[in-house]
C-alpha cells in the first residue's frame, strides 16, 4: 500500500507541535499559532477524499469467530454447509478476505501437531471431529475459490477463558504447568518467559509451513484486560528475567515486543510473502497519558495491555494493523471520527485497516441525519485517507443477516464494483511476466477467453490470480477504474457473455502474484 505524502506531512506536523506544547516557553506564540494554523489547513485538504468513489484496491476483510460457539458440535457436513453459505454470502458482499479464528484457548480448529482440537469445534477439547475433516484447510480450499484471501487467526497467550473449562490430558499445560499463570477467571502463558515465546512460535511455524495461509492473524490480547485492584502475577518472573528494567510495565512490554519480533521473523524464515498482521485495541494511549495520545478516555494499548503497536509498525514487526474502532460517531469516551483520523497519521508506514463494528455503525444515527445510520460517514471517513487503506467488518455474522441493511449498502454502494487486495510493496513489489497466449475459444460451455500463466522464477514471482477486464471497442483502456473488471479468477480462462456475434469488446488480462502486484496488461479483441 502506498502512503500518502501528505498524512505523511501532517503526522510530522503534529508531532512537532506536541513537542513545541512540552517546550512552549522556547517559542513566541504567534509563531506556535501560525504553525498550528498550517497544520489544520493541511488536515482539511487530508479530509477530502483523495481517491475515485469506488477505489480498485481495497481490503475488505471480515472476522469470523469461533469462540462464539457458532462450530460447537455442530455434525461435520452441516457445518461445512453453514461455512459455504457464510463465505458465499460475505462473496457477494465484496469482501475480499476472510480471518478466521483458528487457535482460541492454546488449541486448534486444524489438525495440529502440536495442540488438540477446540472444544469450540467438538464440544470437547482432545476430541477429534468425526468423521474427521480439517476446518481450517477447508476453509482455505474454500477462499481460494472465492479469491478470497485466508488469514489464521490465533490468540498467543490465552488457555482458558474460564477455569472450569476441562484441559485435554495432551494440553500443553499438562505437560509444562511452569509456563502458566492464573488472572482472574483465566489462564495465560506467561508472556515473560522464553519457554512461551518459543512454544509460540512452534506453533506458528506449523501452520505456516504446512498451510497455504495468506497470514497470521493475532487480535488484542496480549497482556489480559486489567481486573480492576487485580496485579498480574508476574512478581516471581520479574525478579528473573527483569534485570535491566525498573520498571515492570516497561518489562512487560518488551516481552511482547520480543514475541512480536520474533514471530515475524518465523514467518519470514518459513514462507517470505505470508503476512503477519495485528488487530489492537481501539486505542493507543490517551492525551492525558501522553500528549502524542488521541483525545480519548478509555483502556490504552500501551499502558493496560502491553502492547506497543507503533513500535512494531515502525520497526517492521508487523505488516498490517487494524485497530478496532468499535464505537460509534460521537461516543463520549473514545469518539469513532477522532481515532481515524489518530490511526491515519499514526500508520508509521505500515498498511492501516479499520476495524469497523457493524452493530455499532447501524445501531447509531448519523449526527447531521438522524434518519440514517452511520455507515455513510464511516465509509466517507476511512476513504479519505490515503493511509487508510480499507476495513475489516466485525462480526462477519453482522454482515451476513444483514443488521441494518449493512450488507444491502456494501453490495449497492460501498463494495459496488471488486477490489484488489492493496499491494504490500515493503514485502514485494516485482510484478509477475504477463499473460501468454490470450486466445477466444468456442466450446461446449460457451465462448471462453483462455490464455497461458507466465513462467516464474520462484514462488514470489508466481501468478497465482487473473484480472479480467472488459472494454467498449473504442472505450479508452484504464486499468484503474474497477467497474470494468468482470473477473478476478484463479483459472487461466473466462466464460464471456455471448450476445449476437456483432458488438465489438476489448478484453485485458493481467496476473496477480501472492502479494497482488500486477502484470503488464494482454488485450484481446471480440465480437459478442
Amino acid at each position: 500500500m502506498v502512503v500518502g505524502k501528505v498524512s505523511e506531512f501532517i503526522g510530522s506536523l503534529y508531532y512537532l507541535c506536541v513537542t513545541l506544547l512540552r517546550f512552549k516557553n522556547i517559542m513566541k506564540l504567534k509563531n506556535y499559532l501560525l504553525l498550528l494554523a498550517l497544520l489544520l489547513a493541511v488536515g482539511v485538504r487530508a479530509q477530502v477524499p483523495t481517491g475515485d468513489k469506488y477505489p480498485k484496491r481495497e481490503f475488505r476483510a471480515a472476522w469470523i469467530q469461533a469462540v462464539n460457539g457458532q462450530f460447537r458440535g455442530v455434525p461435520t457436513e452441516r457445518l461445512k454447509q453453514t461455512l459455504i453459505s457464510q463465505l458465499n454470502s460475505l462473496q457477494g458482499a465484496g469482501i475480499n478476505a476472510i480471518i478466521f479464528q483458528v487457535r482460541p484457548e492454546a488449541d486448534a480448529l486444524y489438525a495440529s501437531q502440536h495442540e488438540p482440537w477446540s472444544r469450540f469445534l467438538t464440544g470437547t477439547q482432545g476430541q477429534m471431529p468425526s468423521p474427521m475433516w480439517d476446518p481450517m484447510q477447508f476453509m482455505i480450499e474454500e477462499c481460494r475459490k472465492r479469491n478470497m484471501e485466508f488469514h489464521a487467526w490465533i490468540n498467543p497467550y490465552r488457555v482458558k477463558t474460564s477455569l472450569k473449562n476441562q484441559l485435554a490430558p495432551e494440553h500443553i499445560y499438562n505437560q509444562h504447568p511452569e509456563w502458566f499463570v492464573t488472572y482472574g477467571d483465566q489462564l495465560y502463558f506467561d508472556p515473560a518467559l522464553p519457554e512461551s515465546r518459543e512454544y509460540i512460535c512452534k506453533i506458528v511455524t506449523d501452520i505456516v509451513s504446512r498451510y497455504d495461509v495468506d497470514a497470521i492473524h493475532m487480535d488484542d490480547y496480549f497482556y489480559p484486560y486489567p481486573i480492576k485492584g487485580v496485579d498480574f502475577p508476574d512478581n516471581a518472573s520479574f525478579a528473573r528475567y527483569g534485570g535491566g528494567f525498573t520498571n515492570k510495565a516497561d518489562w512487560r512490554r518488551s516481552n511482547v515486543n520480543v514475541l512480536i519480533k520474533k514471530l515475524h521473523e518465523t514467518i519470514r524464515g518459513v514462507k517470505p510473502w505470508v503476512k503477519f498482521g495485528i488487530s489492537p485495541f481501539g486505542i493507543y494511549r490517551n492525551q492525558k497519558s501522553d500528549p502524542l495520545g488521541s483525545n480519548t478516555n478509555g483502556l490504552q494499548n500501551y499502558d493496560d495491555l502491553y502492547a506497543d503497536v507503533l513500535l512494531w509498525a515502525r520497526e517492521g514487526w508487523i505488516d498490517y494493523n487494524i485497530p478496532q474502532i468499535y464505537w460509534e460517531i460521537g461516543h463520549k469516551a473514545a469518539d469513532y471520527e477522532t481515532l481515524v483520523k489518530w490511526w491515519a497519521t499514526h500508520s508509521e508506514n505500515r498498511p492501516l485497516f479499520i476495524g469497523q463494528s457493524v452493530p455499532k455503525t447501524v445501531q447509531f444515527a448519523d449526527p447531521q441525519n438522524s434518519s440514517i445510520n452511520q455507515l455513510p460517514r464511516k465509509m466517507a471517513l476511512q476513504r479519505a485517507y490515503q493511509t487508510i487503506g480499507g476495513s475489516c467488518q466485525w462480526p462477519a455474522s453482522a454482515v451476513i443477516e444483514n443488521a441494518g441493511k449493512y450488507r444491502d449498502a456494501l453490495v449497492q454502494e460501498y463494495h459496488k464494483y471488486p477490489a484488489l487486495v492493496p499491494v504490500f510493496d515493503f514485502m514485494d513489489n516485482k510484478a509477475p511476466d504477463k499473460v501468454r497466449k490470450v486466445k477466444k475459444v468456442w466450446t461446449a460451455d460457451g465462448y471462453l477467453l483462455f490464455w497461458t500463466a507466465p513462467k516464474a522464477e520462484d514462488e514470489m514471482d508466481k501468478a497465482v490470480q487473473y484480472v479480467v477486464y472488459r472494454f467498449d471497442n473504442k472505450e479508452d483502456v484504464d486499468l484503474e477504474d474497477p467497474s470494468h473488471i468482470v473477473a478476478v479468477t484463479r483459472n487461466n480462462f473466462y466464460k464471456m457473455p455471448y450476445e449476437n456475434g456483432k458488438t465489438k469488446y476489448r478484453y485485458v488480462v493481467t496476473a496477480l502474484d501472492r502479494l497482488h502486484n500486477e502484470s503488464k496488461s494482454v488485450s484481446k479483441k471480440v465480437k459478442l
